[in-house]
Parts: C-alpha cells; sequence; structure tokens
C-alpha cells in the first residue's frame, strides 16, 4: 500500500510531462486528482482485491474525494506547478512496482485527458456515488461490486 500523496505525486509528474511535450495539456487540478485517485482505487480494488491507498473515498458534492488531499491542496485549483525531489523520487517508486504502474497508467490513459467537469458527471451516473450519502465514505463493497464489470485483467 502506498501513501495517497506519492500517487498523486506520480500524477502530477506525469502532467507536467504531457504539458511540456504538448502545450495544448491543461494542468492537472485538485478535483481532477480526486477523480483520477477514484478511479485508480477502484482498479485497484477490483484487479488486486487491495486499496492501493489507506484513505477513504467520501462523495462530496462535486463527487468522491479525499478530503486529506483535498486539505493539502486546499484554495489551490492548479496543483502541478513546479515538480521537486519527492515527486519524481514518489513517480519512479511507483514506476517500479510493475503492477501498481500497469494500473496507473492505464487509469491516465483512459482518464487523463478528460476534464475535470467530464469526470465529475461520470462519477454522478456511477451507483458508488449515487447510492452513497453526502460526506459519507464510499464503501470498497459498492466499488468494487460496480467496477468489476468496468476493470478486468487482459490476458
Amino acid at each position: 500500500m502506498y501513501d495517497v500523496f506519492q500517487i498523486v505525486n506520480w500524477l502530477r509528474v506525469k502532467n507536467y510531462a504531457d504539458m511540456r511535450q504538448n502545450p495544448n495539456v491543461e494542468e492537472l487540478t485538485q478535483m481532477k486528482a480526486m477523480k483520477l485517485l477514484y478511479y485508480i482505487q477502484a482498479a485497484n480494488l477490483v484487479l488486486t482485491g487491495n486499496r492501493l491507498f489507506d484513505n477513504d473515498l467520501v462523495a462530496w458534492k462535486y463527487g468522491p474525494v479525499v478530503v486529506e488531499v483535498h486539505n493539502k491542496y486546499v484554495h489551490q485549483r492548479e496543483i502541478v506547478e513546479k515538480i521537486d525531489d519527492e515527486a519524481l523520487k514518489d513517480y519512479r517508486i511507483l514506476e517500479a512496482d510493475q503492477q501498481t504502474a500497469d494500473i496507473l497508467n492505464s487509469i491516465y490513459d483512459i482518464y487523463g485527458h478528460s476534464s475535470a467537469y467530464d469526470l465529475m458527471r461520470q462519477t454522478h451516473k456511477e451507483k458508488p456515488w449515487q447510492e452513497t450519502p453526502q460526506s459519507s465514505v464510499i464503501s470498497d463493497e459498492k466499488i468494487k461490486e460496480f467496477y468489476s464489470g468496468v476493470f478486468e485483467f487482459e490476458n
């Protein structure tokens, strides 16, 4: 299991690299990071049976949120800014874990180019967020049940 901020750093580094290669790529926002964390956790739960990070996902008005990440970046829209050595170290650690890297890269490839707004609208159409009272934890069981038909191993 990883610290959620290692995964956020992975997302930040990945987005920073994308922005350097393509000037049309938007900087990662806090809201988009939350939705990507949600889908990363969902994929990991389905594919490994375990959480990738220990923090709960909470159903907020604008979709699933990791409260600790929200609190760190409160009042910040974009969260990439500059990339420091710690972020690069976290990126390398996660990339060295092949199973984790496969999940992170797959989710980023699928959802990473969608806007925060589109991802919010998508989570609002899905049962785990819909069936969880606002400000309550979205259960791992609801996530696994719903996404078991979405995220599958490729043989």
